[in-house]
């Protein structure tokens, strides 16, 4: 078994559609954000069901320029692309081979781009040291700050490469980028910049955040008022760098207390989308700090960790929730796993509560350096005790909702992106049951095959 990874993409001479057959379980996520109960419901289309591979009534996806053009049975599918004048050999056939086929991969939390490592931060925790405990030493994000300020546009690039093809390989076709490791407008312009260049280059879609407010620098941290030196710094200088750039679609702010307080947020995040830039927000990871009763006011498309949300935060996204305006909770189980917290999100009651979820890596070189999300899903499933169809549809589905991506990607429906991937594995809930195995086989994205291990 060989890995091909194929920048542009693959197809056929003269094929202008793909034609995915085979599959044993097809999982389309047909339906939108979901939510409270349908947060399980994954929409799996399956072969047993259409009486054998093969059969007339096996389920197909069908892919035209890129996009969905049909997805069913093979009879309602052939019928379909008929109707629409669509040859079928103008359609490449990919052979599933019995495995799984489901949308690509999301991942609406990660800290691409950065520099250096912090291995040494694992033995500290094993000691008992605490996150903001390490933070104050100089320690933790002020660490890979100096590193990554010293970084050159060069290697940053080469970094966010071998990391994009590691997602990928993991089934992964859209990753949103935080900066955030700058904390100076020339280094968060710089990560920006490289975010939206490999998102250009391919094959996986990068969607830049700016998150200038992620902690306060080395060179404000000795001044009187330090911290809130550092927030006029954001408003007056990053923030209309940033949005003259024109590459950031949203602004974070690490909302916790020790850092960033839900006043200082708010500020950051109103003026952020003054200049267009969407809010989301780091909510309540180590204590309950506002975050999530913030996310809630400001209608922010994602309130991130949620590990210690306050009653009140809780009862804020239920009722955002209900509203024209729903925050999704992404929850990053893999960062209180690596921080060996007892702190986990409370994803059932936010279920419960009719909260819709995602889930997203938090990839970054301190407290959670992994850039895997099915052995997220994994992780998800045991300590937050999702079901596999709730853990896929937060890492699909919602994962897109927490962008504004919800009506271009993370389902399989007709006209949407055609970003899907083919598994080794013949149902949907053995993806979440090998953790740290290599299940990924075939990746297409925008209806071209990207990555291939046939």
């Amino acid at each position: 078994m060989t890995l091909r990874i194929i920048r542009g993409g693959r197809k056929d001479d003269g094929a202008d559609g793909l034609l995915v057959v085979g599959a044993a379980e097809v999982v389309t996520m047909a339906g939108g954000l979901r939510r409270g109960p349908s947060q399980a419901d994954a929409g799996v289309l399956t072969a047993a069901a259409g009486r054998g591979p093969g059969g007339p009534n096996t389920p197909v996806v069908a892919c035209w320029q890129g996009r969905i053009a049909a997805v069913g049975s093979r009879r309602a599918v052939e019928r379909s692309l008929e109707a629409d004048g669509l040859p079928l050999e103008r359609f490449q056939r990919l052979e599933a081979e019995g495995g799984t086929v489901t949308p690509g991969l999301i991942d609406p939390h990660t800290h691409l781009l950065f520099a250096g490592t912090r291995q040494r931060e694992l033995f500290l925790r094993q000691q008992g040291a605490g996150y903001l405990e390490i933070l104050a030493a100089g320690g933790g994000i002020l660490a890979t700050v100096e590193a990554t300020r010293a970084a050159t546009v060069e290697e940053l690039a080469a970094h966010g490469r071998r990391w994009l093809a590691e997602m990928l390989a993991h089934g992964t076709t859209t990753v949103e980028a935080k900066s955030g490791y700058g904390l100076d407008l020339a280094t968060e312009l710089r990560l920006l910049e490289v975010a939206f260049q490999l998102g250009r280059e391919g094959p996986v879609d990068v969607v830049p955040t700016y998150l200038g407010a992620h902690a306060v620098p080395p060179e404000f941290r000795a001044r009187p008022h330090g911290t809130e030196a550092y927030v006029r710094s954001v408003l007056d200088d990053q923030l209309p760098g940033v949005a003259a750039q024109g590459r950031a679609r949203f602004c974070d702010v690490f909302c916790e207390n020790g850092v960033f307080s839900a006043e200082q947020s708010r500020r950051i995040l109103t003026a952020a989308a003054a200049y267009g830039m969407a809010p989301r927000l780091h909510a309540d990871e180590l204590q309950p700090s506002g975050g999530a009763e913030l996310a809630a006011e400001i209608h922010a498309a994602s309130a991130d960790h949620l590990a210690t949300p306050s009653e009140d935060g809780i009862a804020a996204l239920a009722t955002a929730a209900r509203s024209d305006h729903p925050v999704v909770a992404t929850l990053l189980p893999a960062t209180t796993w690596f921080l060996m917290t007892d702190h986990v999100a409370p994803a059932r009651r936010l279920i419960e509560d009719g909260v819709p979820i995602a889930l997203g890596t938090d990839f970054n070189p301190g407290t959670s350096p992994t850039a895997s999300l099915p052995l997220v899903i994994t992780v998800a499933c045991l300590s937050l005790k999702l079901s596999a169809a709730e853990a896929m549809a937060a890492a699909t589905i919602n994962a897109a909702h927490a962008l504004g991506l919800g009506d271009e990607i993370g389902s399989l429906e007709p006209g949407k992106q055609a970003d899907l991937v083919i598994w080794r594995v013949p149902e949907m809930d053995q993806i979440p049951y090998w953790p740290g195995a290599d299940l990924v086989r075939t990746v297409v994205k925008n209806g071209r095959i990207v990555l291939d291990r046939r």
